[in-house]
């Protein structure tokens, strides 16, 4: 019996032991989705939104579980007020695809434009 809840608390304890790194992630997530919008907006490049998009997006996620968690949160927002704000349901879908590319680790340079300056 001792062996058994010794060997459930090493499972518990084992899968929860890098909680206290959620926020710090999400924190430094945030930055990055904040990082990838300046960018976009300083290149002010012709059909580069969905590049950026995917860029914040692998960019936070590489933080770990609390940045893969805010790219999410910030993206869903973001595309939440875009969808109902009349932009277009098709550009929210077309945002929101490059935005899980980006999440789950696919390269954001699929969706970069030509010509693009590198240092973006």
């Amino acid at each position: 019996m001792k062996l058994i809840l010794a060997g459930l608390f090493i499972l518990a304890v084992g899968t929860h032991a890098q909680w206290y790194h959620f926020p710090r992630e999400a924190v430094q997530g945030a930055g990055d989705m904040a990082r990838a919008y300046g960018d976009m907006r300083e290149a002010n490049w012709k059909n580069s939104d969905k590049y950026f998009h995917a860029r914040g997006n692998y960019d936070a996620a590489q933080r770990g579980p609390g940045g893969r968690w805010i790219a999410e949160v910030i993206s869903d927002g973001r595309e939440n007020v875009q969808g109902n704000s009349g932009r277009g349901h098709l550009d929210s879908a077309a945002d929101q695809k490059a935005n899980r590319w980006g999440r789950n680790g696919g390269n954001p340079n699929v969706y970069r434009p030509k010509g693009l300056p590198r240092r973006y």
